[in-house]
Order: C-alpha cells, then structure tokens, then sequence
C-alpha cells in the first residue's frame, strides 16, 4: 500500500500557474480590472483630439455644414446657342494649351500635335470627354460635348489637321 493520500495526489496532477486562492483572486481581479482600464485609456485618446472651444464656431454655420446638400441639380436651356470652337477653347482649354501646363500640346504646336492628330478626330475627342493624363474629363462639364468637340476641332485644326466642323444631330422628331 501506499502512503500517498488524496491531498497529495491532487497536488501531484494539479499543473496549472495557479496553486493557492489569492492567485486565484489576483488573476480574477486583474482580468476585469485590467482590460476597464485599457478601455478608458482608448476612450481618452479617441476623444482628446484638438476640438474648438464651445461657442467658437457659428453654430447656424456648423448646423448647416452638417445638413449641406449631397448633390445639386442644375437645369440649363437646351435651346441656348451653341458656344464656337473658339469660344470654348478661350474659356476651358486656353489654361493648359496656350502655355503647355503639364505636358498639354501647345495650341498650334504642329510637330507636339502630329501624333495626336493621326489618331483621327473621334481618339481626340473621347480623350477631350473622358480625360487623358493630367487632363480632366471635360464631358458633362460647363459644356456640351458637342461644344466640347468644336473646340477640338478648333485646336486641331490651328495645329496642322484638317477635320470638318461638326455638325449637331437634329432633335428626334415627335
């Protein structure tokens, strides 16, 4: 027989980090008390970014700020007069083509506008609506594309081409 007893053999097939009550205490304490402070720590850093003093700001401009539109609806007379190539050219292109900015042809530039011209009227002027480099889309803009494709026909043809002014598609008929 042997003199083990049974406070022994529990203590033998016990293995765990905690052996005594107040270890048990201490791990159950700190596992709550731990993470609230963590959390508190969080919130306190979350909310200590530089705010502006209360009564600083307008609070009918804050209020409106917060409330502003999502989008805007803009209605135009679709029997205006159609702007010329050139009209349009002076008031949107003339910014980059005149001086080159960022890389832009210069306006009757022949040997920068060559290549450009070979890929025939219809490359420029999806290039013109959608954007090229550092070009932005210009369709859907302050002009019409058709406007739009004036004015490339406009700087084209002031470069060395020799496209047709287009002409604007009758209305459908009723």
């Amino acid at each position: 027989m042997s003199h083990n007893s049974n406070a022994t053999v529990h203590d033998e097939a016990h293995t765990g980090p905690i052996k005594t009550p107040k270890q048990l205490l201490l791990a159950v304490l700190f596992s709550f008390v731990v993470p609230i402070f963590v959390i508190i720590g969080l919130v306190y850093f979350v909310t200590s970014a530089n705010k502006p003093q209360a009564g600083s700001v307008d609070p009918e401009q804050a209020v409106a700020a917060r409330i502003q539109k999502v989008g805007t609806v803009e209605i135009r007379d679709a029997n205006r007069a159609m702007k010329t190539g050139e009209q349009v050219f002076g008031a949107q292109c003339t910014a980059c083509h005149t001086s080159g900015a960022a890389g832009a042809p210069k306006i009757a530039d022949a040997a920068a506008w060559g290549p450009r011209i070979k890929t025939g009227f219809d490359a420029l002027l999806n290039s013109a609506l959608k954007g090229k480099n550092a070009m932005g889309a210009q369709g859907g803009g302050d002009f019409d594309d058709f406007e739009i494709a004036r004015a490339v026909v406009y700087m084209a043809n002031a470069s060395g081409a020799k496209f047709a002014e287009p002409v604007k598609p009758a209305a459908p008929a009723k």
